[in-house]
């Protein structure tokens, strides 16, 4: 009982203006742990955006498995700062996020689809290669940007193909990722 109360009082630290306050909590919220983890999914859909995205950071540093699909329902908040943290937690969960992270490059919202692929990007998992080469024909240049990258650091002649094909995409960005990747060789 007692640690929820200072979870509670932690979490509503979360949204304090300084900077320093929010990675002490944050810090702190990490070394408690698995028992503030059923706390920090909750807090995902409270009404202050400055604790849904320190719950998110939070809950992707804790890394527990039972966060991940509350992570991806939130890669649909109206906050973009919110989508961000919640994308950046799922890659900290390694190859236990790659699997919803794939099914996710199908949602309908292009900004979830996007974050899901940055997410692949940063795990880097061989698995999520053809979902990602199928994914460069999204119509969201942000989710192809994303592809790209998520190729690009996966590696391997595959990507690479998808990549050379990526250079001639009608997107200038995903045209200078892809360049980007290719030039690293």
């Amino acid at each position: 009982m007692e640690v929820e109360k200072n979870v509670a009082r932690l979490i509503e630290n979360l949204k304090d203006n300084d900077e320093l306050v929010q990675v002490q909590t944050t810090e702190m919220l990490v070394e408690i742990g698995e028992p503030a983890v059923d706390q920090l999914i909750d807090a995902l859909e409270d009404g202050d955006k400055n604790i849904r995205q320190g719950a998110a950071k939070v809950l992707g540093l804790i890394g527990d498995k039972k966060a991940i699909n509350p992570l991806i329902t939130t890669m649909k908040d109206d906050n973009k700062w919110v989508r961000r943290a919640s994308s950046g937690a799922l890659s900290n969960m390694g190859e236990s996020a790659v699997d919803p992270l794939i099914q996710t490059l199908e949602d309908d919202d292009w900004r979830v689809r996007g974050g899901a692929a940055w997410a692949l990007g940063n795990i880097k998992s061989p698995k999520a290669l053809n979902p990602l080469i199928k994914v460069m024909d999204d119509s969201s240049g942000f989710v192809r940007a994303g592809a790209v990258m998520a190729l690009g650091n996966i590696g391997g002649e595959k990507a690479e193909e998808a990549l050379e094909k990526a250079r001639k995409d009608k997107s200038g960005y995903v045209r200078r990722v892809a360049q980007d990747f290719l030039n690293k060789d």
